[in-house]
């Protein structure tokens, strides 16, 4: 399980109802629903991961973040959403955020920090978009369209009136430490936020 999967886990509530934006391959859900007897449903565009989501047992539904939205969705209709490693890849974040928090009353967002010191030694050395393990892409077949850092996410926060209930950091070998959580900005490559309203 990912690292920022495996912190996530910890904050879901046994029972509750989840909604998991981008579910990948259903390992958060699958651990979840054995775990914690969580009941909820993922989102996925890809096929083969719905595919492998069904082999996991997971509710899964086939769904465009982008196209559709969560429109389907009646307002409080789960206890938590969850979306990891997917905000920055969305067309307008500051709107599904909002959704997000219309449909729950916590959130549990990830995403790559673009504030990472080895980002910006990268794009200062070489004078090109970064490419790392956890970045593979290179700047024309990126999925990732909204680069932020932590300061970015949590002035958002500010402006929408979003409190954050929880925040930790973990560094390129998924990892946290009193450094990383001391200078995020600087030292933290994925953002692991626990919001409400």
């Amino acid at each position: 399980m990912r690292a920022d999967l495996s912190i996530i886990k910890d904050w879901v509530q046994p029972g509750t109802e989840v909604l998991d934006l981008g579910c990948g391959d259903g390992t958060l859900l699958d651990y979840l629903q054995t775990h914690k007897q969580v009941r909820g449903y993922g989102l996925e565009i890809s096929s083969e991961n719905i595919t492998e989501c069904l082999r996991k047992g997971v509710n899964v539904i086939e769904q465009d973040l982008d196209s559709k939205g969560l429109s389907n969705f009646k307002d409080k209709s789960f206890d938590m959403v969850v979306m990891t490693q997917a905000l920055q890849a969305v067309r307008q974040p500051d709107v599904l955020l909002d959704e997000m928090l219309r449909l729950a009353k916590e959130c549990i967002i990830t995403f790559p920090n673009f504030g990472y010191w080895r980002l910006r030694y990268y794009l200062a050395r070489k004078g090109q978009m970064p490419v790392s393990r956890t970045l593979p892409y290179t700047w024309y077949n990126t999925p990732n369209i909204h680069l932020c850092t932590f300061k970015d996410f949590e002035e958002l926060c500010y402006q929408k009136n979003i409190h954050i209930l929880h925040r930790t950091v973990v560094d390129d070998e998924h990892r946290t430490n009193w450094l990383n959580q001391l200078w995020p900005n600087l030292l933290g490559q994925i953002a692991i936020y626990h919001v409400t309203r």
